[in-house]
């Protein structure tokens, strides 16, 4: 479940396996270029961990990020992330 604090979301996700968890992020990259919208994140291993907030809006959560973090849960359902 996302998280707001400090204008920010936040989520992390678990994968089976490294190579699970790239493919998720390779999908989110596409996803976030097509939006425009690119969030903070990182990886390590099976983790990979999101922050989203609008730049352009002074950096507080917006329409933008609730519509990013609904495609992520989608992409992340689809590669078994929890």
């Amino acid at each position: 479940m996302w998280t707001e604090t400090d204008n920010t979301l936040t989520r992390t996700f678990r994968f089976p396996d490294f190579k699970v968890a790239f493919s998720f992020m390779t999908d989110v990259a596409e996803e976030a270029e097509h939006q425009q919208h690119h969030p903070w994140w990182s990886n390590e291993y099976n983790v990979v961990s999101f922050r989203l907030h609008t730049h352009d809006a002074g950096n507080t959560v917006t329409d933008k990020d609730h519509a990013l973090a609904a495609a992520i849960d989608q992409l992340a359902a689809e590669y078994g992330g929890q």
